[in-house]
């Protein structure tokens, strides 16, 4: 699946069809800024956490971090694990506050 862009994320919580939003950074990052919706589940927690996200396997996931590259590790990572349809916030939560 492709990764999404913040304006179009955006424009999808903006219309209420928001997909579930995993933000990958430390706890302490995301206590500074967090998008709003999102769940904070840092990377290295990610394999520890996979039975709780079961659920998630087969919805929209936009996984998130601070600029992009852990995401993107988080997202290769699920799609291994077997979750279908993960994208990845492209420039992460720089680019979204910037946008």
């Amino acid at each position: 699946m492709t990764d999404i862009t913040a304006a179009e994320l955006k424009d999808r919580q903006s219309q209420g069809t928001a997909p579930i939003i995993i933000d990958v950074r430390e706890t302490w990052e995301n206590e500074e800024s967090r998008i709003e919706g999102s769940r904070n589940i840092p990377l290295g927690e990610l394999p520890g956490k996979l039975d709780d996200l079961d659920e998630l396997r087969d919805a929209e996931v936009v996984v998130h971090c601070k600029g992009g590259s852990r995401s993107a590790s988080a997202k290769a990572f699920l799609q291994q694990q077997g979750f279908s349809h993960v994208r990845n916030l492209i420039g992460g939560i720089q680019g979204y506050q910037a946008s």
